[in-house]
């Protein structure tokens, strides 16, 4: 875990629409000196460019955000409807999920209160009924029905038994934390968010975190159930608002590791498809779409082979420019070589997981670097869930090798 202050490059990178896989290459840069206290012929440096700017005190940064956001830090008191009512989404709301719209209107509000009011379509947009992940659209009408605030949770020292192991559950997890911000180490088999047959999940849990104004820290994205690692969390509206638009904007980066068989070629490249759900009545799955396809959504992956065991199984660091659902394991399928473990993609006949190597899905979300909310850089890197550290060592991996897809383009 780390947290490094850095400089964004400002100037974005052109996108290419290809509908191929691609090698890429390296950005040219200046090669970095030697790590202080290196030995000689080590690992070279997880960056080209070598960093020159210190981390400024907590105690400045905290005071240059004061003066520069006196307000925005601050809760807003709302009051909740206690009738219907009817709003316009505002331009700062434009593209807002439903779900967002309303914590954000109406701080305070439970998760499970939220979805219920959308799925029972007492909440319309336009008169229609939407979906909570649905988007909208600066000028549309919304429809809000009289809403419940929870009441605020009791201090920490007051928690019952359950939530004390809840609470210790979570700090358990944590790999960085500041008043904003929190980024958790999820681990394997824990949902993100509820569904049918989930009763615990990262979000319920975050309920004992509740302030005693109401507020609760709120997810900023989400990763698969079975996908262990970094795990963004708001802990303000404030911090909310900037990583949410940092994502939709695509300032974040994210790195994932994960296990495949045989050996991709070329070693590094890039993936470009259209991805569309399809749903039965056993399982849904994300599969390769046509563009125009009802659906359809663009989806562009870059990877890169790290290390090799016999050329049987490859340890492969992926990039994500979108972030679409399922899209890493519908990618690495999509070219022939699914992530072991991948109880829905994974289909090569007559394969068998090497002896020792644990069923589950081989996949980390291993890194995030996402501009601070009051200035400076979040970058966190969760280390191997037990089932691939185990992995590795079977096989014989470094996972301190140095990660190629450090110079994979941006977009």
């Amino acid at each position: 875990m780390s947290r490094r202050i850095k400089r964004m490059n400002p100037k974005p990178r052109s996108r290419d629409e290809r509908d191929d896989s691609r090698p890429f290459k390296a950005r040219s840069a200046k090669k970095a000196g030697p790590r202080p206290g290196a030995k000689p012929g080590g690992k070279p440096p997880r960056f080209a460019a070598e960093r020159t700017e210190r981390r400024a005190p907590k105690a400045a940064l905290e005071k240059k955000a004061a003066l520069e956001t006196p307000a925005a830090a601050e809760p807003v008191e709302v009051l909740l409807p206690t009738k219907v009512q009817t709003v316009t989404v505002t331009a700062d709301e434009n593209n807002m999920r439903v779900d967002r719209f309303l914590e954000a209107r109406f701080p305070g509000l439970s998760f499970s209160h939220i979805q219920r009011v959308v799925r029972k379509g007492e909440l319309r947009v336009d008169g229609k009924r939407v979906d909570s992940k649905d988007r909208l659209e600066e000028g549309q009408s919304v429809r809000i029905p009289p809403l419940k605030l929870d009441a605020p949770k009791a201090a920490p020292g007051s928690l019952s038994e359950a939530a004390q192991k809840t609470l210790a559950a979570l700090k358990e997890m944590t790999i960085y934390e500041d008043d904003d911000v929190l980024v958790l180490n999820k681990p394997f088999g824990l949902a993100v968010q509820g569904g049918s047959g989930t009763t615990r999940h990262i979000d319920q849990m975050l309920e004992v975190m509740r302030d005693s104004k109401g507020q609760k820290p709120r997810l900023v994205h989400r990763i698969d159930k079975d996908t262990a690692g970094c795990l963004l969390i708001a802990k303000t509206r404030f911090a909310a608002s900037h990583l949410t638009g940092a994502f939709r904007s695509r300032s974040a980066r994210k790195t994932y590791w994960a296990l495949v068989p045989g050996l991709p070629k070329p070693k590094q490249g890039r993936i470009s498809t259209f991805l569309a759900k399809e749903e039965s009545e056993d399982d849904t799955i994300m599969r390769i779409a046509q563009h125009g396809d009802e659906g359809a959504s663009h989806a562009i992956t870059y990877y890169a082979v790290v290390e090799t065991a016999g050329n049987k199984l490859t340890w492969v660091s992926l990039k994500p420019v979108t972030g679409r659902t399922h899209q890493l394991r519908a990618h690495m399928e999509h070219i022939g070589h699914p992530i072991v473990g991948d109880p829905k993609y994974f289909n090569i006949e007559n394969w068998q997981l090497p002896g020792g190597l644990q069923n589950r899905l081989h996949l980390l979300a291993r890194r995030i670097v996402i501009p601070h909310p009051r200035g400076g850089v979040i970058d966190a890197t969760a280390p191997l869930p037990q089932h691939m550290q185990q992995s590795w060592n079977l096989l014989g991996l470094d996972a301190s090798r140095f990660d190629p897809i450090e110079n994979a383009p941006e977009e």
